[in-house]
Order: C-alpha cells, then structure tokens, then sequence
C-alpha cells in the first residue's frame, strides 16, 4: 500500500514539474477545411499521416466550434475570446469580411491572446493569413505579436481573382508584409502555392530561435482558400501536372472540377506536411512535452472540400459552416487517442491559454470564452463549461445550441447526437426544449442586442493600399 502511494506522490510531483515552466503554445489554423477533410476525422480521400500521429498523441475534439462561418469574424473571435458581434467585426465595413483598404480593423483596445502573453514574458508571433485590418494601427504587430509575416487578408483578393471586378474596392497585388512594411507580393499561381512553405519555415525559425523562452506561434495558413495550388511535389502526388494549365477560371466542364479537387487534396497533404515540421521540430528540440498545439479551422469547407457527415459549408450556420475538425496536443498533459465531444470553440482559447500561462482573461470586460482545461486533460467528469453556443450569420442570431440540442431561429430543432447531419427536425415532438432554447436565444438577443454591450471596432477614416515601396 505505501508503495502504491508513494508512485502516486511521485506522480504527481513529476506533473508539477512538469508544468513548473510555462508552456509554449501553437495555434494552426486552417483556411476553409471540412469536418471530413482529414483522416482523423474520417477522410478516406487524403493523407495525412502527421495529423493521424497528432490524434493518435491526442485528443480530438468533435464539437468545436469557430464562432462565425467565415474569416474575419472567426478570427476577431480565436483572438479575443469574444463573439465577433461583441468586438464590432461580425461583419466590415460593407462586406461580411473586411478586404484590402478597409476602414475597419480588430480595435487596438481590445485584448489578444498575444498581448496576454507578452505581459507574462512571452515571444509572440504570427505567421500567415492575418484579415483582421490591413492598416497599420490593425496590424499583429499592433495587436501583441512581436513578428509578423504573412498576407493581410484572403489570398483571393488579387486581380486574377474573377469577382474582383465587383468588389466596391480597387485590388492591388496580394502584398506579403513583414513586421508593417510590404517585402514581396503574390502574383502568379506558383506563389500561391508557396504560401504554405513561406510561412511554416518562418514558424520554425521562429520556434529554434526562442527555444529556450516560451513562446506563442499563431499560424493561420492561407490554405486551403480558392484560388487553390500547391508546391509541385504535392501536385504530382495527387495526379496534377505542374506545368499544366494554372487558371480553374479557363477551364470548363468536369475538368475544372477535378483540378480543383485534386488541388485541394494537393493542398490539404500540404496542411499535414507543415503540422510534421511543427511537430518534428518540437520533438527535435524536447519541447513537446512542453507545448500545447492546437490545430483546427477557421470555419467550414468551402466547395472542393468534405465537411461529411455535416450538414452545409461554409457561409452557413448549418454544422458544417461553424464546426470544424479540431485535434490538441501536448504528450504527457494530454491523454493519448482521446476524444472529446463535449461543446468547445475557439473563444475558449483566450481563457485557457491565459490560466495555463499563470495569467488570466481580462476581467474589465465581457469574454464568451470559457476555461476548457478540464476537457483537455480528461478530468473526471469534465463537461463544457458552455450552457449554450450561438451561431450568428453576419449580424444575425440563427441558431442556439444547448447539450444535444440546436434550435435554429426558423423553428427547427435537431438532436445532434442522434442527427449530426441535421436531417429530422423534431421541433414538434419536444415543445419543452424548443420553449428553453428559444429563452436562450432571446437572453443572447438582450445580450448583444444591446449596444452597451458591443465593444467599439477599429476604424480608420482615410485607408490606403500596402503597397511596396517605389524603387
């Protein structure tokens, strides 16, 4: 008996040890991925052998959500642990995203989750698709992030993209910016496809060159957004000729439809070399035992993509617009091939980021994100810490979650544990669910319905371009 009880004090003095320094944290996140996009998540289309080891050395979460189905929103959310409505970005200045010479951008006031850091010693950066501003005052290096590199916003908004000529806005070449200068640009397909590579290599520079501090990479991937491409070695893999046509806008038919499949597939194995590189690269450097990462995406699927067995994409407030697949990470903190299908979302990351880093979320204002570190570390009898989860499309409340249930405003109710894909509406059949969801839609609308409540976004009355500088 004492010896028994002597391995379990020796246990956990080792944990506490363990995490006596402060950990690392690394947010990947995607660009537009399915539910199904993965083989964690069921893909039987794309392989993705390191985010299978990444499962197999962690847990997946199967109800987490992004806070809006598309990028602006759900990025203002990941950031703040606030809805996007609260910090005023749930739509731009007049699209449901901002775009390059936006007067609207993340508010310097509001609080990141790498300015919490920093306050507790931390290197912060960000590598890739920012789209939170692209004025100087709403850059990441104005938002806590002590390096930058990475695109302002979607990589579509260039002038090879079709819809360009529609936009209310004269598009400029894609600008690749470091720190708030503008060091290169997109222009042609092939650099698109170099995105991946750009960004997870200045990740792990980064990770090397702070390893002996803690630290926290925020790497929203440009991939896998239209306009789709790949490096020639993932083209090649899944079929594509390099060298063949470059524009899906020229081709017609069924064609068009396989190279952009197969540009995503391409895409998508890309996604799962950079997690290696990550993941190789904590390892080499005996950090993973140390480091929290988080991989999910911004919203779900756009077309090319499988959010399978989810109901709609992304745009809708529909499972597969807002839930997305989502794996974390840290060997010896948190329990292998574990699953987790309790409610969780993005906003959740500020929170608990902040309390596993000996800080806190602020407490002068109101954060929708909870502290989800007893569902990460499977402690007995973990649940979500959320009564309810709200899907918002653009400024509109549509639809509440609350346990199993999901009412949308339009009447129907669906039991998502019996009905992930949102097939049977039994709003008839359970009066007394739709009465407490519908009470729980109406305290959102009091909530941020309410103009006190909604935090004032970032504004600039003159935007311009990020242009290079005139040689």
């Amino acid at each position: 008996m004492k010896l028994v009880q002597l391995i379990i004090c020796l246990s956990c003095i080792l944990t506490l040890n363990a995490h006596a320094n402060k950990p690392n944290f690394i947010i990947i996140f995607i660009d537009d991925l399915g539910f199904g996009d993965i083989e964690p998540f069921g893909s039987v289309l794309n392989d993705t052998p390191h985010l299978n080891r990444m499962a197999a050395e962690g847990m997946k979460l199967t109800s987490f959500y992004s806070a809006a189905p598309v990028c602006t929103p759900s990025r203002a959310a990941l950031l703040t642990g606030s809805y996007p409505k609260r910090v005023g970005l749930d739509f731009g200045s007049w699209s449901g995203v901002v775009f390059p010479r936006d007067t609207e951008g993340l508010n310097t006031e509001e609080i990141t989750i790498a300015e919490i850091l920093k306050e507790e010693g931390y290197a912060t950066a960000c590598f890739g698709k920012w789209h939170l501003g692209d004025q100087p005052e709403f850059l990441p290096t104005e938002q806590g992030f002590d390096e930058y590199f990475g695109i302002p916003y979607s990589n579509d908004m260039w002038p090879p993209h079709p819809p360009a000529q529609h936009w209310e806005v004269e598009v400029c070449p894609l600008p690749i910016i470091r720190q708030d200068e503008v060091v290169d640009t997109v222009d042609f397909m092939e650099e698109q496809g170099d995105l991946c590579r750009l960004f997870t290599e200045e990740a792990v520079s980064f990770i090397r060159k702070n390893q002996d501090n803690p630290f926290f990479v925020y790497l929203p991937h440009a991939f896998v957004h239209h306009p789709r491409y790949a490096r020639p070695e993932f083209l090649e893999k899944v079929g594509i000729d390099p060298d063949g046509p470059l524009d899906n806008e020229r081709l017609i038919g069924d064609h068009r439809g396989y190279l952009t499949a197969q540009r995503t597939r391409a895409q998508i194995e890309e996604v799962d070399w950079s997690v290696g590189q990550i993941l190789d690269t904590l390892r080499e450097l005996d950090l993973d035992d140390n480091t929290l990462v988080i991989f999910t995406s911004d919203n779900g699927g756009a077309s090319g993509c499988i959010n399978t067995p989810l109901r709609g994409g992304k745009g809708s407030i529909w499972e597969g617009g807002m839930r997305g697949p989502a794996i974390a990470w840290w060997p010896g903190s948190i329990r292998s091939d574990s699953v987790c299908q309790e409610i969780a979302t993005t906003m959740d990351l500020l929170p608990t980021i902040a309390q596993l880093a000996g800080s806190q979320a602020p407490t002068d204002r109101k954060i929708d994100g909870k502290d989800i570190a007893p569902l990460l570390f499977s402690r007995h009898g973990a649940k979500t810490p959320h009564e309810a989860f709200y899907y918002h499309w653009q400024t509109e409340l549509r639809a509440v979650r609350s346990g199993p249930w999901k009412l949308h405003t339009s009447g129907e109710l669906y039991n998502l544990e019996e009905d992930i894909g949102e097939g049977l509406d039994v709003a008839k059949q359970n009066p007394k669910v739709v009465e407490r969801l519908n009470a729980l839609l109406d305290a959102c609308r009091a909530d941020l319905g309410n103009p006190a409540n909604i935090r004032q976004v970032g504004y600039n009355s003159n935007p311009v371009h990020l242009l290079p500088p005139v040689e």
